[in-house]
């Protein structure tokens, strides 16, 4: 297939550049006006102290569900979350067929099924270094190590040229689980010319690299072998490979494993499917564990970066139904703490520790944790093996991502650009360059619910996080005389000794009363203007009070 005059490359980024997670990019391929595209990843990222109430998060799909009919598929690089996990929630609006390999398409089949999409969404299960043809895209998965089972780049060979995307991905030469990096199809790429490199910048900043995964199964099982009681070990559930190395090191040391969480079970099984874990002994179910002596189990669980609902968060709440940790026993964190999560992580490890618990993180044993990312050595040599014209970072924050770009102009790439969400990128013909900024946003799963990022109920609920909340009532009759109240109650706001909440109640319960006898007969009658007058009111008087804006609920009843 050659390249029509006015055809074009271009690559979209509408998750995952300018931040780490919530991964979506697009690659769209023909004249401006009837493009192809496909989909690369499909993530989400997770709410903070910022988005009260709100847990997931996903990229905002809006524009390329414009142009959903010209989407030829949807490509999913691996397994982890903050790649797959906005597919059950946007898939209906993009409505495309998805590839991946077994053991990403197991979850995804999971996934869909809890969403009862299973029976719509057709899954093309690749095999790992397979290829595949979507319109004018031909697409070759390049092994590649990571912390899950089945990392992949993509060659993705086009009429105007070939790009590598690496997706999530390190030099790691025992990867314990799976094949090491295909670094003879990575330099056959190289060979043949590559446009452009779409690259993982996630530690950009840290020098040599990222550490290899038998490095830390040698130091879990010497650290297990010392430990005495109840021993938890907590790790990212996706990391099959950690999991394998904690039940290898529990079994050295005469343990067995109990599986505690729901997606550490989920996980397990997706490892099985493909053939990992197959020769470990019989899980202990959690119900069961408790008949074995301390020192003869091990408990693996989820809720690493304190997630309030995980399983070792309801052990260290004492919460959990079979399963408590107290004097003498341990527990082990085989995980790095996510920027953003410190506290959550702070406040458990201290619950945990108020219980006499002792605790082992990556910052006393620096062996219990390696990332899964490319430091700079490591991004080094894939420049060496690829040999791009272009340098496209991505999967980091700006700083990342300029630095990034500092990299690969040292290592003499000959262009660079460092797109921000949104920012359309002409890969050829020509320069690259940014053409076009498209929108680029978030949605919220609000109670079950896809939201607008900006929507109505989560502004108000972070206003009434900050401020609190006051409700007023009032009764009045048909002349517009009070039968009732005002009544006046507050959710939120602080009282002291010498000014206690109620007393501040009283002063603003007659503040509403003023208000209200200043209305004149007209407007007592317009229930709207009531409500109005007692919401300026109270604000008023709240923020004379207390120098807060709280949220004012007015309620009219007329008798």
């Amino acid at each position: 297939m050659n390249a029509a005059p006015n055809d074009e490359l271009v690559f979209l980024p509408l998750g995952g550049s300018n931040e780490i997670g919530m991964n979506f990019n697009l690659y769209g391929y023909g004249p401006p006006h009837a493009r192809k595209w496909i989909v690369v990843d499909l993530g989400v990222t997770f709410g903070d102290q910022t988005t009260p109430g709100v847990e997931i998060i996903l990229p905002d799909p809006a524009f390329i569900e414009e142009h959903a009919k010209d989407i030829l598929g949807i490509v999913l690089t691996h397994a982890h979350e903050d790649h797959i996990g906005a597919v059950p929630w946007l898939w209906e609006r993009l409505k495309a067929p998805l590839y991946a390999t077994p053991f990403t398409a197991f979850l995804l089949r999971e996934k869909l099924r809890e969403a009862g999409l299973l029976d719509e969404v057709r899954i093309t299960e690749v095999p790992l270094s397979g290829s595949f043809q979507l319109g004018p895209f031909e697409l070759t998965l390049i092994t590649l190590t990571h912390s899950i089972p089945e990392p992949n780049g993509l060659a993705i060979r086009t009429p105007l040229g070939a790009v590598l995307h690496t997706g999530d991905w390190k030099i790691d030469p025992d990867p314990l689980l799976g094949p090491v990096t295909d670094q003879a199809a990575i330099r056959r790429l190289g060979d043949e010319g590559v446009l452009a490199m779409v690259c993982d910048s996630t530690n950009v900043f840290v020098d040599g690299e990222a550490g290899s995964e038998a490095t830390v199964r040698v130091a879990l099982r010497e650290l297990i072998g010392q430990l005495k009681g109840k021993v938890a070990a907590a790790c990212f559930a996706s990391n099959v490979a950690r999991m394998d190395s904690i039940i290898r090191a529990a079994e050295a040391n005469d343990r067995r494993v109990c599986l505690v969480g729901r997606s550490m079970i989920r996980m397990a099984a997706a490892a099985r499917s493909v053939g990992l874990l197959s020769d470990v002994q019989p899980f202990v179910t959690d119900a069961d564990a408790g008949h074995f002596p301390p020192d003869k189990v091990l408990f693996l669980c989820t809720g690493s970066q304190g997630e309030p609902r995980a399983a070792l968060a309801r052990v260290a709440d004492g919460t959990h139904p079979h399963l408590s940790l107290g004097q003498g026993d341990a527990c082990v964190f085989s995980s790095r703490v996510i920027p953003g999560n410190e506290i959550p992580i702070r406040n458990l490890q201290n619950k945990l520790a108020d219980r006499g618990v002792r605790l082992f993180t990556e910052r006393d044993h620096p062996g219990l944790h390696v990332s899964g990312h490319p430091c700079r050595d490591e991004l080094k040599r894939m420049y060496q093996w690829a040999r791009p014209r272009i340098a496209v970072p991505t999967h980091g924050e700006r700083r990342h991502l300029l630095e990034h770009v500092n990299l690969a102009r040292d290592m003499q790439v000959a262009e660079q650009v460092a797109p921000r969400n949104g920012d359309m990128v002409r890969l050829a013909p020509g320069r690259a360059e940014v053409i076009d900024e498209v929108p680029a946003g978030r949605l919220y799963v609000d109670g079950g619910m896809v939201t607008p990022e900006h929507g109505e109920a989560l502004r108000e609920r972070r206003h009434a996080a900050f401020n609190g909340m006051l409700t007023v009532a009032v009764a009045l009759d048909r002349r517009g005389r009070i039968v009732s109240g005002p009544q006046v109650r507050a959710l939120g706001l602080p009282g002291d000794a010498d000014y206690d909440l109620e007393e501040a109640v009283d002063d603003l319960s007659a503040e509403a009363e003023t208000a209200l006898k200043k209305l004149s007969s007209e407007d007592r009658d317009d229930d709207g203007a009531v409500e109005q007058a007692l919401s300026r009111a109270l604000k008023r008087a709240a923020f004379r009070i207390w120098e807060r804006r709280p949220v004012v609920e007015a309620t009219v009843l007329r008798v």
